[in-house]
């Protein structure tokens, strides 16, 4: 049975032996005994500086009970209970775990993140059946090479450590689907990577990587590549023969030109912004059919080139702050465009350009309805009816209007409106005709009034997504607005908010609040960790004297912004480390 295994590790009856001055077991005997049941065993969140012995020994020991209680009926065998094959030690104080983890060789899954770990054991390589690691968010500096015996291993999380470098042998974990090194301090990959055939998922965002070795282009297997924020200034070419490849992050890094991609037939998503980009091309275009999401924001194009209409499929095109002064008529014929973003642009001729659109369209397909197309543009001067008709924006905007006109509802008729601008006004409240729009709206901008509270017609938007009402004069939001299941963003900055509103917590979708510039003065941290797709909040320039320790538990947050307020810690400098920085001291002041 599990002795042939216990021969590994050395000396089979050193399982039955206890020492002299070992200290007794400091985890309840209830939760022991309920894992040789299960055989799972969770300590996650319970201030362990260390890891009890009667832990690693969980599979040999004999129980006390056995001691004491020689009649057993069935549910008290414990020579028959299963051995431990899931232990959780996240969320704790451990700098290192023993060797005597080899003493629990049946494990198929070990968590051990968010401790403060330095290394890992050798003898993490005699857990031959392990299949899921987690050691993310320690202080891990390097990968022992036993880790790389681990031939079943599929899930390896190493995320938010200080590694940089990794053992030649990696590429003998043949069996790797996920694989998470993002947050740490790597210059180079191993050329062994080549070996991970298996692997779906690699994530290398937020390293110090200047080039991808081209043996990366033999994983075949691999669906999502993130190399976001990086300092990668060319792509070898190979990558472009990835023909699974579906999800591409090059985000935030130096590329001055895009790799041509005639083999990803798959690739869906191609995210490029925050580099130095300067030519698209239909070189660059013509083998991407499956091409949903096309993100180029902040870099240096001067041009979109007509063959974009080979984009079939493409519903979000992010141009934003380019140098990009006319648009090619051609996308008139994206019928699948949704979103296509032009903030920061200096479009000079977009109205003849977005006329053409609309004429090229209506010769081309006379008898099908516009898609619905969302488009963030500089504010207009004046009602645009080819804005509403065309690209399903009802705009009226920067007119210092009390109240919105009907006939700005009325020019709606039977098309679907996806974004609503009644920004720049002086409206006092929201108008009730907006819930006539409920069947389509997605985004609205309601900023720059004067709305003192916001009505219930704006909680029965139930497909809004967007929702922006900063520069106002609000202090609450209604719990009616819990029925916006679908919202990502809210923007609430500048108004006079003094708490973070409880509605908000139970938005479940929500990924981005918005709040700088208010008074709040207190947030809930144990709600904002429920918040799992939250990944940006801003609370700059508030009242808050203090930010509680457990926000640092918040570990789906990828921006958090504090700075402005009259706290005392974090100093400046943690705060400027950036949020992963800021959430890791957070944690490290956590009552004990």
């Amino acid at each position: 049975m599990a002795a042939a295994r216990r021969g590994r590790a050395g000396d089979p009856r050193a399982g039955f032996r206890r020492d002299a001055g070992e200290p007794g077991p400091a985890v309840p005997q209830g939760l022991i005994r309920a894992a040789r049941k299960s055989g799972q065993l969770n300590l996650a969140g319970r201030d362990l500086s260390e890891v009890p012995a009667n832990v690693w020994r969980i599979n040999l020991d004999i129980p006390e009970e056995a001691h004491q209680n020689l009649s057993f009926g069935a549910a008290d065998r414990w020579w028959e209970q299963t051995d431990l094959t899931k232990l959780i030690l996240a969320s704790n104080k451990l700098q290192c775990l023993s060797e005597d983890v080899r003493l629990l060789p049946a494990l198929t899954v070990l968590d051990v993140h968010d401790n403060q770990l330095t290394s890992i054991p050798s003898a993490i390589g005699f857990l031959e059946n392990l299949q899921k690691l987690n050691v993310s968010h320690n202080k891990l500096k390097n990968i022992p090479e036993e880790l790389t015996q681990l031939r079943h291993l599929k899930s390896l999380l190493l995320q938010h450590n200080e590694l940089s470098h990794l053992p030649d042998g990696f590429g003998q974990l043949i069996s790797l689907e996920e694989l998470d090194l993002s947050n740490n301090q790597l210059a180079t990959i191993p050329s062994s990577f080549a070996s991970l055939t298996s692997l779906v998922r690699l994530n290398l965002a937020h390293n110090q990587l200047r080039n991808l070795p081209a043996e990366i282009s033999a994983m075949k297997s691999l669906k999502q590549l993130d190399c976001t924020k990086n300092q990668l200034e060319t792509i070898p070419s190979e990558l472009a023969s990835m023909a699974s490849l579906e999800q591409l992050y090059l985000r935030k890094n130096k590329l001055q030109y895009l790799p041509e991609f005639p083999s990803c037939k798959l690739l869906k998503e191609l995210h490029v912004g925050e580099n130095q980009i300067e030519v698209l091309s239909a070189e660059h275009l013509k083998h991407l059919n499956s091409l949903c999401v096309l993100e180029l924001r902040d870099n240096k194009l001067k041009s979109l080139p007509d063959e974009i209409t080979l984009l079939q499929g493409l519903e979000r095109l992010d141009l934003t702050n380019n140098d990009i002064s006319s648009l090619p008529c051609a996308l008139g014929n994206l019928p699948q465009l949704k979103l296509l973003a032009l903030e920061g642009n200096p479009l000079r001729t977009i109205r003849r350009d977005m006329l053409q659109v609309s004429t090229l369209r209506n010769q081309i397909h006379p008898n099908e309805a516009s898609p619905v197309t969302a488009m963030t543009l500089p504010s207009e001067s004046r009602i645009n009816i080819h804005a509403i008709t065309t690209l399903k924006v009802l705009e009226y905007s920067e007119k210092q209007a009390a109240v919105i006109p009907d006939e700005i509802f009325n020019a709606v008729g039977s098309n679907s409106i996806t974004t609503v601008n009644f920004s720049k006004n002086q409206l006092n409240e929201i108008p009730k005709r907006i819930v006539e729009l409920k069947e389509s709206v997605c985004d609205v901008n309601l900023g720059f009034n004067k709305l003192s509270s916001i009505s219930l017609e704006s909680c029965v938007l139930h497909k809004l997504t967007h929702l922006d009402i900063r520069n106002n004069f609000l202090t609450s939001l209604p719990e009616e607005m819990e029925a916006l299941i679908r919202l990502q963003i809210i923007n609430l900055c500048f108004n006079r908010f003094k708490i973070l509103p409880n509605v908000l917590y139970r938005i479940p979708t929500l990924e981005t609040i918005l709040l700088s510039n208010n008074q709040v003065g207190s947030i809930d941290p144990l709600q904002i960790r429920k918040m799992d797709k939250l990944g940006t909040l801003d609370l700059k320039n508030n009242d808050l004297l203090q930010v509680p320790p457990e926000l640092g538990n918040c570990v789906n947050l990828r921006t958090l912004l504090l700075e402005g307020n009259p706290f005392r810690t974090p100093r400046a400098a943690i705060l400027a480390k950036g949020t992963a920085a800021v959430l890791e001291y957070l944690r490290s002041r956590i009552p004990t």
